[in-house]
């Protein structure tokens, strides 16, 4: 954890040049490593005919548990009661779509929405692993694993803004820890890791209601990051340290990022549009309902992010399903809607790709405690932006919802349509990997319907 000093630093009065650059330690995964090295590592493994591109980014929402694809967006009502569910079907403002009856705003906007409902592959874990990757965990296990779509966009493209990391891991710690992983690094490294404003690497840098004790107020704050820099170029202190750790301090001194982290600076009308998520229920070993994380990941994407994951919810409804769903999908149905109504309003929906997912489906039959249990079979998704061609359904299931009917989607198909999103052929882009063997980005081809 960092400690920086409020108000005015004075190097005569203890702090040495290489305690100041001791300030810029953060965790990233295992790995305790200067921000400085980080940077020096990227630029030394960073292969410069590898193309760049305008800023796009994803903003990727997991769904921890296994979201109950037949009571969201594939329902059944023709089926068997005890297969059917609880909810009704609503028309939405597609001619033709319809979707469950708790996602009442997502069904007014239906047309900036896309519904994959066939989405097959899931190995069954419960893990973010192929929401965040495409690949299975065990591939390329013996080298590192494959990287998240957030370490491989970081090495291929690197930052927009150099004080703002470009892959941003917002989920908060859970105890079933798998469910708040914000993307592995794989064969890349801890050099490519996620930037974890929850975790660490800020711990002292953003201010909410968890340290409002044990910190200055936010002017307070940013006065003192002001200062410090201030009093480093006047000693001369950053121009004699390298390139990298002179960026390493723009980050970690950054007004930017943290102006991006503070919602307050949204009107109460915009905060209330998203909402807070309150109160979280079902929440036990997963996520909680932060609604207000997409309005961060929205910020974020603002200030130069190009990857922000987050965990949403803990939708493992073994037992009281629908109470779940009518708890956790009206608040999803609010937040998200306000994160794909912003982004549209300030001209970044073509720029920015929003998808909400997890790891697998439940089960069509209904359990003894009006649940649904674990169903790796088939799942769904729902995707916003990135200049897809919305407003309609791809994929269907059979009638009860437990299999692929028609236009199976695979983990690597969705991943390869975020790729192409963020302006790499995943085609024809590789990484190296430590043995020096180029690996494409994902074994999937871009959903032609979407693109």
């Amino acid at each position: 954890m960092m400690n920086i000093p409020f108000g005015r630093v004075r190097f005569c009065d203890g702090v040495s040049r290489r305690n100041f650059l001791r300030v810029g330690t953060f965790a990233f995964g295992a790995v305790n490593l200067t921000l400085a090295d980080i940077m020096r590592a990227e630029a030394a493994a960073k292969q410069n005919d590898l193309p760049r591109t305008s800023h796009k980014a994803v903003i990727n929402i997991f769904l921890g548990g296994g979201p109950p694809h037949q009571d969201m967006w594939d329902l059944k009502p023709d089926a068997p009661k005890e297969i059917r569910g609880e909810f009704s079907p609503i028309a939405t403002n597609v001619t033709g779509i319809q979707i469950g009856e708790t996602f009442k705003r997502i069904a007014k906007m239906a047309d900036k929405f896309a519904f994959i409902r066939s989405v097959v592959g899931a190995k069954g874990g419960h893990d973010a692993f192929q929401c965040t990757t495409g690949w299975p965990q065990q591939s390329l296990a013996p080298i590192g694993g494959r990287p998240s779509l957030g370490s491989a966009v970081m090495k291929l493209q690197g930052n927009v803004d150099p004080s703002v990391p470009p892959f941003i891991g917002m989920a908060e710690k859970t105890q079933h820890g798998p469910w708040s992983d914000p993307g592995q690094t794989g064969f890349l490294g801890s050099t490519f890791a996620p930037f974890r404003p929850s975790g660490p690497d800020m711990a002292n840098m953003t201010l909410n209601a968890a340290n409002k004790d044990h910190m200055p107020d936010r002017k307070k704050l940013l006065s003192g990051f002001d200062d410090l820099k201030r009093e480093m170029d006047a000693a001369g202190t950053l121009r004699g340290a390298d390139a990298h750790t002179a960026r390493a301090f723009d980050v970690l001194t950054s007004s930017k990022l943290v102006d991006a982290m503070d919602i307050s600076k949204e009107s109460q009308k915009t905060r209330e549009r998203y909402g807070d998520g309150k109160p979280y229920q079902f929440q036990f070993d997963g996520a909680p309902t932060v609604n207000e994380h997409l309005l961060m990941a929205r910020r974020l994407v603002e200030a130069g992010a190009r990857v922000v994951t987050l965990s949403y919810g803990r939708w493992d409804s073994h037992g009281k399903n629908f109470d779940l769903v009518r708890d956790h999908g009206a608040k999803l149905d609010q937040c998200l809607t306000a994160l794909v109504e912003d982004l549209d309003v300030r001209g970044m929906l073509d720029d920015v790709t929003v998808i909400a997912w997890g790891e697998f489906g439940r089960t069509p039959q209904i359990n003894a405690g009006a649940g649904r249990d674990h169903w790796p079979a088939v799942s769904s998704a729902i995707l916003a932006g990135g200049g897809m061609k919305t407003g309609q359904v791809i994929g269907s299931t059979d009638r009860t919802g437990g299999a692929a009917k028609d236009r199976p989607v695979s983990f690597g198909d969705i991943f390869a349509t975020l790729y192409r999103n963020l302006g790499l052929n995943p085609e024809t882009t590789a990484i190296n990997d430590p043995t020096g063997r180029p690996q494409h980005l994902t074994d999937g081809t871009a959903l032609p319907e979407l693109i």
